[in-house]
């Protein structure tokens, strides 16, 4: 009698990369004689995706780590991403922790499992980030709903608070027909929907070497999909402003398979903070961009990343920002409060703003979130819009979005997992 396959369970903190990252790596262990369970069962293996953009990702790690070993002590726990790649002694550290993978060994995962199964001491491999000199495709598989597809990885910009060149590497992707074919074997698994994501997408189009390819960008990558992949929706998951250009814009505009949405990074709208951040606009520049959207897409759904906190963000700093954040016409804000970093410019600055003033600024943007939210929402209440139903079922709801992204809800129905139909938005359906 033939001995149970070994099981692995899966845990992704942090972005939608991570999430297909994720799902990639668990195809690959499956096709390798692993039996993929759920996080909260007992398994032989506990693979945690990590997320270092806040000190708070750090924690929750650890916390996860002893999540693991509760369902199962004899379990061997490895952590790969961000976290591992920036601070691979501190996370060989963690108590049950037995394989610590990097950026670029984390994708030979499969390798690594076997060579620990007699090991009883910790491997780390976290090589030099300047050794990730190659592009990794990625996808998830969406059970009929959605699938994160990877289009670019790392980032060349070093902005002063940020880790994520030093996590994961310089930018660089695959070309357009490769991207193109991973898209297609994605929607192949019936998709409703393809949310392209990565570090910096809108730098699309260099290699791992650097090299920028020919006639190679963002906006003939968004044409190539539109037009050879068979998927009734397309999402852009987070494009910098000053890489969103108006062709891009115009052609999601003309686009019935790219959706009225756009997420747009803005950090600070004090030009003297975006100036220390080392942000590559000014607001004037962002500005301009949602004016240009809303003038040939008025029905689009804009979000913007905020972070409150920087040093040296003074009274008058925050309450600019907050002004210019009122006064703009989007519909949802990220809000993040600023956290030291190790090895990025910030964490050196003077003038530290403190805990209790950078929670109190979090909370007045969420605040002003909330209220653009329920504005833009209240925008379309007798209006039809198509919705996408996701699979699942919450005590006996259902969730979906609008094509410009309004949540909305119904009483679960099966049949209609996966599918998109128009739907009329009113106070009872819409999740304010």
């Amino acid at each position: 009698m033939s001995s149970p396959l070994p099981t692995v369970a899966f845990h992704t903190l942090g972005c939608k990369l991570n999430y297909a990252e994720t799902a990639t790596l668990a195809r690959v262990l499956e096709a390798e004689g692993y039996a993929k369970t759920e996080f909260h069962q007992p398994a032989d293996y506990y693979v945690i995706n990590t997320c270092s953009v806040t000190e708070n990702a750090d924690k929750e790690t650890r916390q996860i780590v002893k999540r693991a070993l509760k369902a199962n002590p004899e379990a061997k726990v490895i952590i790969i991403g961000c976290y591992a790649q920036l601070k691979p002694e501190e996370v060989a550290s963690i108590p049950g922790v037995r394989l610590v993978l990097g950026a670029k060994e984390k994708f030979n995962l499969h390798v690594h499992l076997r060579s620990i199964e007699q090991q009883e001491s910790v491997v780390t491999k976290a090589d030099n980030i300047e050794s990730v000199n190659f592009f990794s495709a990625a996808w998830s598989r969406g059970e009929r709903t959605r699938s994160f597809l990877k289009v670019q990885d790392g980032c060349d910009y070093f902005c002063s608070f940020c880790t994520i060149p030093l996590a994961r590497g310089a930018s660089r992707s695959a070309c357009i027909a490769e991207t193109v074919a991973q898209a297609q074997q994605a929607a192949q698994g019936g998709v409703a929907e393809i949310v392209l994501t990565g570090v910096n997408i809108g730098d699309f189009g260099k290699t791992p070497d650097g090299k920028k390819r020919t006639e190679e960008n963002f906006l003939a990558l968004i044409q190539a999909l539109d037009s050879q992949v068979d998927v009734p929706r397309f999402r852009i998951s987070s494009i910098e402003p000053n890489l969103l250009t108006n062709d891009i814009i115009s052609f999601v505009a003309g686009s019935s398979k790219f959706m009225p949405h756009f997420h747009i990074p803005l950090q600070s709208g004090s030009n003297r903070i975006l100036k220390l951040m080392r942000r590559r606009y000014l607001r004037e520049l962002y500005a301009d961009r949602v004016s240009t959207i809303l003038q040939q897409i008025p029905d689009c759904c804009i979000g913007a990343d905020v972070i409150v906190g920087f040093p040296g963000e003074s009274d008058e700093d925050f309450m600019e920002t907050f002004h210019f954040l009122e006064k703009l016409d989007i519909a949802y804000l990220h809000v993040f409060t600023y956290s030291e970093r190790l090895n990025t410019r910030a964490a050196e600055m003077t003038n530290s703003v403190p805990m209790a003033v950078r929670k109190e600024r979090n909370r007045m943007l969420r605040n002003l979130s909330e209220k653009k939210r329920i504005a833009f929402a209240s925008r379309f209440l007798g209006t039809r819009r198509p919705v996408l139903w996701e699979n699942e079922n919450h005590d006996g709801e259902m969730y979906g979005y609008t094509d410009n992204y309004i949540k909305v809800k119904q009483p679960f129905l099966e049949s209609l997992c996966g599918t998109i139909q128009p739907v009329e938005l009113s106070v009872n359906n819409v999740l304010f």
